[in-house]
C-alpha cells in the first residue's frame, strides 16, 4: 500500500482527529477518526487514473419565483444501489475502486458530480464562466428573462461508516459525536469560501426519499445563495421579531407535542406540521450554525439525536424513509436571529402508505395535513419509550 505523505493532521474536540489528503482527480477529502480509533495514523493514496473534473453547472433564474434552478447533467449518470462489492462509498479493495482509499472511521469528500462547484466565485479568473460568476446577494435577488450564473460552491458527501448499509440512526454514540464533529468542522471551513452563502448538511434516508446509494452517509451543500426556505423564514423573522426562535420554542415547550426535553435540546412536533411525521430539534440558545456549538451541546446532541432516529424506525415494523435536514444560518445574512434546527420529515403516513405530492401541494405549495401534530408527538413518544425499554 502506497502511504500518502500530503496527510494534513488537527486534533479536534471530543478527542475526534482530522486527517486531510486529496484524490486523485484533486478533490478534498478528510478523515475524521473518532476518540480511541483502531485506525493507524497513515493513509492510502489514491492511484485511480480519473478523468479530470467537469465543468461546474449553471443556475438559471425563474422569473416567476425568483428561485434558481441548477441545471447539472452530469447527475444524471449517478450509480444507483450498487452491490457491497461495487459500493463506492466503502473504503477501497483490489476489485472495488471506490472514493475512499483507505480505511476509516467518518471520511468527508467533494461529489464528483456536484450541484455547485467545483469553480468558487474568486478561482474563475479568465474562465469563460467567469462572466456568468454570481456578483452578490443583490445580484442573484434581481429579476429578468434568461439570466445565468455559474452554479459555484462545494457538495460534500459525508460517509458515517465504512458499512455497506445502514444510516445515522445505526450508529453508536461516540460514531455519532464524530460525525456532529465533522459537521462543524465544515461548515466552518466551506463558510469560508468564496462565493458561498448557506451550509445545509443533510441525510436522505430510503428509496421512496430517492436515495441511490445505501451506504450509511449524508451530504452538505455551499450554496452560492441563500435558499428558497431561508429567505422566507427571513421574511417571517423580519414580520414577527428577531427573538421569534426562542418565542417558538417556548411555544413548543408549553404544549402536548414535545417529543422530549434534554438540558440543552428539545425535540417537538411543530403546531403547524406538513408531514405525516414531521419532528423538529433545536438548541435551548441562538446558535447560528454547528460551528459555534458548545462540546456540551453536541456532547448531548449524539445520543439525543440517536434516541430520536430510532423511535422513528420503531414506528413501523421497518425502516422509515426521511430527510433529515440542518438548517443553519447563512453564512453573511440573519446570523443574530436565524437558529440552527433539525427538520425531519416523512411521507409515511402509515405502514404500508406513503404521502405523494399532487394537486394542490405540489403546484400550489397549499398543504393539507392528515395526521394531528399532537397524534402524531403522542404516537412518536411511544415508540421512544419503546426503545428506552429495551436499551435499559
Amino acid at each position: 500500500m502506497e502511504i500518502s505523505p500530503e496527510l494534513w493532521t488537527e486534533q479536534l474536540g471530543a478527542g475526534v482527529t482530522k486527517r486531510a489528503t486529496r484524490l486523485a482527480d484533486g478533490r478534498d477529502l478528510i478523515y475524521y477518526d473518532d476518540p480511541g480509533t483502531t485506525l493507524g495514523a497513515d493513509r492510502a493514496v489514491d492511484t485511480r487514473s480519473l478523468d479530470p473534473r467537469g465543468d461546474t453547472a449553471t443556475m438559471r433564474l425563474d422569473v416567476l419565483t425568483g428561485d434558481w434552478i441548477t441545471v447539472a447533467a452530469n447527475r444524471q449518470n449517478r450509480v444507483m444501489m450498487p452491490s457491497a462489492d461495487a459500493d463506492p462509498l466503502a473504503p477501497q479493495t483490489p476489485t472495488n475502486p471506490s472514493e475512499v482509499p483507505s480505511r476509516y472511521d467518518v471520511a468527508v469528500f467533494e461529489n464528483r458530480s456536484p450541484a455547485f462547484g467545483p469553480a468558487l466565485a474568486e478561482a474563475l479568473g479568465e474562465a469563460p464562466a467567469a462572466k456568468d460568476a454570481p456578483r452578490g446577494l443583490d445580484d442573484l435577488g434581481a429579476l429578468g428573462l434568461g439570466r445565468t450564473r455559474t452554479s459555484v460552491g462545494r457538495c460534500e458527501v459525508v460517509c458515517f461508516s465504512p458499512e455497506h448499509t445502514g444510516s445515522f440512526g445505526t450508529q453508536s454514540v461516540t460514531r455519532a459525536r464524530t460525525v456532529i464533529e465533522a459537521w462543524a468542522d465544515r461548515t466552518a471551513a466551506l463558510s469560508q469560501l468564496p462565493g458561498v452563502e448557506q451550509v445545509f448538511p443533510f441525510e436522505n434516508r430510503g428509496e421512496a426519499i430517492g436515495v441511490t446509494l445505501p451506504h450509511p452517509h449524508g451530504q452538505i451543500y455551499a450554496y452560492p445563495y441563500v435558499t428558497p426556505r431561508t429567505t422566507r423564514l427571513l421574511d417571517s423573522i423580519d414580520r414577527t421579531a428577531p427573538g421569534l426562535f426562542q418565542h417558538l420554542l417556548e411555544f413548543e415547550q408549553a404544549s402536548e407535542r414535545v417529543v422530549f426535553r434534554g438540558e440543552h435540546w428539545t425535540a417537538f412536533v411543530p403546531f403547524a406540521a406538513r408531514w405525516p411525521l414531521e419532528v423538529h430539534l433545536m438548541p435551548h440558545r441562538h446558535v447560528p450554525d454547528f460551528a459555534e456549538t458548545t462540546d456540551a451541546e453536541r456532547d448531548e446532541l449524539a445520543p439525543l439525536y440517536l434516541r430520536l432516529l430510532r423511535g422513528v424506525d420503531a414506528l413501523y415494523g421497518s425502516p422509515t424513509p426521511y430527510i433529515a435536514a440542518w438548517h443553519q444560518a447563512p453564512v453573511h445574512v440573519g446570523r443574530e436571529t436565524v437558529r440552527l434546527h433539525l427538520q425531519l420529515t416523512s411521507p409515511r403516513r402509515a405502514a404500508d402508505k406513503l404521502k405523494f405530492l399532487a394537486g394542490s401541494e405540489a403546484a400550489m405549495w397549499a398543504w393539507t395535513a392528515e395526521i394531528p401534530p399532537e397524534q402524531s408527538a403522542a404516537r412518536l413518544r411511544e415508540a421512544i419509550a419503546s426503545i428506552d425499554e429495551v436499551t435499559a
